[in-house]
Order: C-alpha cells, then structure tokens, then sequence
C-alpha cells in the first residue's frame, strides 16, 4: 500500500451545538458543544482512519488551541508532524438550529502567516514525501500564504515521485487553474466552484465532465473531480469521464462530506485500485459522511454498506 500524507495549514477545533431557534439580538442558549480536530487535511487522515487505513497529517499548531487539537489528534491514533504556526490555531461553530432544520457554519479566517512559515510547511514536507506515495493538500490557507503555494509543494516533491491531490477553493483554486506551470496529480472541487471558474450553469454530469476535459487539455490538472451535490461527483481524465453516483441517504450533516469523499478516494487509490473504482470509494464516504451528526465524518462500515449502491456511470 502507498504511503499517505496530508497537509493542513489552516486547522480548527470544530465545534458543534444546537439550539432551539436562532434570532438576532439575544443571547442563543446552546447545548454542549461536540469538539473535534478540523481542518481539511486533517479531516481526510481521520475519515482514511475511520476506513481501515492510516495517513500521516501535517499539521500547522499555535496556541492552546493548537494544543487542544495535537490532544485530540493523539486520542484518535492519528500520526502527526507539528509545525509552527503564528497566533492561535482558528476555531469554527456549526450551530444546527431545532426550530428549522437549518444549519448555520461559522469559519473563522486563522491567523496570518509570513515568509518563514511557509518555508517551513513546503521544507518539511519536502523531507517527509513519501517515495511514490500519495500527499493531499486539502483546505483553505491561512492570511499571508501566497496562492503560489501549491505550485511550490508540486516542485519542492517532485523528486519523490509523490502524487498530489489538491482540494482547495477560491484564490487559490483559481491561481491553479489560471497558471498550471506543474499541474497537479489530481485537482479537486464542488460544483459551486466549478460553475464560478466555468463563468456558467454546468446543468448536467456531460456539462461538468466537458469543462473539465478543457481544463485537462490546458494542462491544468492530470485528472479532476469535481462534486454534483447529491448525484456525486464527476471524475475525468485524459482517457473519458464518470459519475461516481452518490447513495440515496438521509442527510443528517454535510459537515466533512468532501473531506470524507478525498479520504474515501485517496485510501482506494493507495490500495492500488484504479482512479475510476477510487472514484467510487470517494463517493461512498461521502454518502456515510452526511449521516453522520456533527463532524464525525464518515464510518468504515457505512461505507463498505453503501458502496455497492455508489454507482460508475461513464459519461
């Protein structure tokens, strides 16, 4: 099995509540908070954990909370290499709200980070790469790292041979997607991300895996998935495109259901499964992902439970 590894410069400590009615103005009584380690890196080694499978995270700490999350991490078995970190690692509040239904996800911004900072996160992962195995750069980035950061990780591994997955989203997906000197492994992102770089309405499954041909034969990526909400998620590469279904769950949280479909993925693909039965897998965590409460993200037997109803669609 390949070796894994995430990278988290941005993590919180997710915390997750309920209260009866949300109103302005007035104090919101709220249950106790579930707490758990976040983060997107960070939530891929957990969900990876959850199936069976272990990942080493990266993970940039400061502060009590920076100490509260390490704690956390060691209480899940998740093997972690710390790295410095300015101010206080962020917090993020879902609060679910009984009266509606709705729920509400607060994501604070993280602290600002300078030039040594970011030498540190792209040094140490240059000397931890794992040879031939499978790195993940997932989840937003801190104040102060410049968008060119992926395109720095993609030199600074190549001589390991390390596939890269990258799962991000705005400044910095549109950077890659704008200026693709060292295009990614696999380049990941929801739909609503799609459409803004799209400029469109992407209607169908046909429509997203088109666009994403164009990006692939721009060199952007290698390959690309890009989520549909509830049909799944489309997977193209150089050689076609597929819709890897969702299964038909009751959603109880979409909390970590992105997360849990680049666990899901990555984890099949290091089994040496392919890129298209990975889809699958990915499609499956996160099908296990949203019947979960809070930010439990996926488990391992709901996921072998719903896979054979996660489907392979060639588009």
């Amino acid at each position: 099995m390949s070796e894994i590894l995430t990278i988290t410069l941005n993590p919180a400590l997710d915390m997750n509540t309920e209260t009866d009615k949300v109103d302005p103005d007035v104090k919101l009584r709220c249950t106790e908070p579930q707490v758990d380690p976040g983060g997107g890196g960070i939530n891929v080694a957990r969900a990876i954990k959850h199936m069976g499978g272990e990942a080493t995270a990266i993970v940039a700490i400061g502060g009590h909370n920076g100490n509260r999350l390490l704690e956390l991490l060691m209480e899940e078995g998740i093997p972690t290499m710390p790295i410095p970190a300015p101010g206080e690692t962020r917090a993020s509040v879902v609060v679910n709200c009984k009266d509606t239904g709705l729920q509400y996800r607060f994501m604070l911004p993280g602290p600002p980070w300078q030039e040594e900072h970011v030498k540190k996160a792209i040094q140490t992962t240059r000397a931890h790469a794992p040879k031939g195995g499978l790195i993940i750069l997932s989840g937003s980035q801190p104040p102060g790292v410049p968008l060119e950061f992926e395109e720095a990780l993609s030199a600074a591994i190549t001589d390991a041979g390390a596939r890269l997955v990258v799962d991000t989203s705005g400044p910095a997906l549109r950077k890659i997607v704008e200026d693709h000197k060292s295009p990614p492994f696999l380049l990941r992102a929801d739909d609503e991300e799609a459409e803004g770089l799209a400029g469109r309405k992407l209607d169908a499954p046909a429509d997203t895996a088109a666009f994403s041909k164009s990006l692939i034969d721009k060199g952007v990526a290698q390959n690309i998935i890009f989520a549909r909400g509830s049909e799944g998620s489309v997977l193209t590469t150089p050689e076609g495109s597929w819709l890897a279904t969702a299964a038909k769950v009751e959603v109880v949280s979409k909390v970590g259901a992105g997360d849990s479909y680049v666990g899901g993925f990555t984890l099949s693909l290091a089994r040496g499964n392919s890129i298209q039965e990975a889809a699958r897998w990915g499609a499956a965590a996160a099908s296990a992902a949203v019947t979960t409460e809070a930010t439990q993200l996926c488990r391992g037997e709901d996921v072998e439970r719903l896979l054979p109803q996660c489907e392979l669609i060639e588009l």
